[in-house]
């Protein structure tokens, strides 16, 4: 059965959200909740940080108009294409002016205002995206969206094909999405469409095809959809590294970092310019699978001294790759978390007081002891260590 209304959603019964409501004339059908907020409250997978979207008939001054008047703080966050957002108390609300496409070049669109709500909803991209709400719950599905939310399909509006060539984006929103709610079930015409836009993309901003990824790393599985997508040629990830994000997946990893590591392998600076990641994501990615690398060697006192808490994923990460047994994982994690926190307990300043002098020779020193003091799963003191220097 497919619901007529959102029964007890949470987010509807703030005050904040129904004030909003009544300021734009939700209650007339001018103003409705749309995308996400409704799809996920449909479909049980509501979030505390799911954002709220209303789809209105006014025209965007006019919306900041009736806020500014009734107190209510606005910021024209995307005036150009009739978005504004609207804030009271702790609530956010994006407020954008219901649309159509006048030309699109497969990036951006020219849009036009205008207040027909089956063509805002056709302009969207999956039909579980163009499902609307009025402030007492009720749907409005124009595009009989509801079905395929309840039945967690993600399914391109109209002809794939058209949507893709409208925003090539969507091709990875496709593959995002039918992860994190369709349990990594793809539709085939869907799937047929984005095979087809393969080679094609090349228009698409870095930024925003690494917005998509690096959400979609994020999802608790994305083994099968990678599959997928480095089959059709859309990712290059190697069959060996699927492998291993899958078993990782088994291991009930799903750590953003570790999953980079394990696509990228030794090459994660590549999907760094690729996607414009980060430089904080690319660093704990690396120092990740470094730490693989060395637990891989068995020099796992190594592995935590030089990085610590990444030392825990790279431990995931080696046995993924190794495909390692249950009880040499559990093994190999007791001798981690039997080696002490400890720091270094010897300074460039004490190999100078005891008579060195700063230079080559004293950092060869320091190198030396300091590959004692690992070695011993850091339990050689100070004195120990400086009395090897007369030796």
């Amino acid at each position: 059965m497919i619901p007529k209304t959102l029964d007890n959603a949470p987010w509807l019964k703030q005050p904040e959200v129904q004030a909003i409501f009544a300021l734009l004339d939700g209650a007339s059908g001018v103003t409705r909740a749309v995308g996400g907020i409704v799809r996920d409250t449909l479909m049980g997978r509501l979030r505390p940080d799911t954002d709220i979207d209303m789809a209105t008939e006014l025209l965007p001054v006019t919306v900041m108009q009736r806020a500014k008047m009734a107190g209510i703080a606005v910021y024209p966050t995307g005036i150009d294409h009739g978005t504004v957002t609207l804030r009271l108390n702790d609530v956010s609300v994006e407020v954008t002016t219901l649309r159509k496409d006048v030309a699109t070049d497969g990036r951006h669109a020219e849009v036009a205002f205008g207040t027909d709500w089956a063509v805002d909803a056709s302009r969207r991209d999956f039909t579980f995206n163009a499902l609307y709400c009025g402030p007492d719950g009720t749907l409005f599905d124009p595009l009989d969206g509801a079905g395929d939310a309840v039945n967690s399909r993600v399914r391109f509006i109209g002809d794939p094909e058209r949507r893709i060539a409208e925003d090539g984006l969507r091709v990875y929103r496709f593959f995002r999405f039918s992860a994190s709610h369709s349990e990594e079930k793809l539709d085939p015409a869907g799937l047929a469409a984005c095979q087809a836009a393969v080679g094609q993309l090349d228009h698409i901003s870095a930024e925003r095809v690494g917005q998509e990824m690096v959400r979609m790393l994020g999802l608790p599985r994305i083994a099968l959809t990678v599959a997928v997508m480095a089959e059709i040629g859309l990712l290059g990830a190697e069959r060996d590294a699927i492998k291993a994000l899958l078993r990782y997946e088994m291991l009930g990893g799903r750590y953003t970092s570790t999953r980079l590591a394990l696509i990228g392998g030794n090459d994660v600076q590549a999907l760094q310019e690729r996607w414009r990641l980060s430089n904080a994501l690319v660093d704990s990615a690396k120092s990740i699978g470094d730490a693989a690398a060395l637990i891989e060697e068995d020099k796992l006192a190594w592995a935590v001294h030089r990085h610590r808490e990444n030392a825990v994923e790279g431990l995931a990460l080696a046995a993924a790759r190794g495909n390692w047994s249950r009880d040499r994982l559990a093994e190999t994690a007791r001798e981690i978390a039997r080696l002490p926190e400890a720091v270094f307990p010897v300074t460039g300043k004490d190999l100078l007081d005891y008579g060195y002098r700063a230079g080559p020779e004293l950092g060869a020193a320091l190198t030396r002891l300091e590959a004692l003091w690992v070695e011993s799963g850091f339990t050689l003191s100070q004195a120990q260590l400086l009395g090897h220097l007369a030796h």
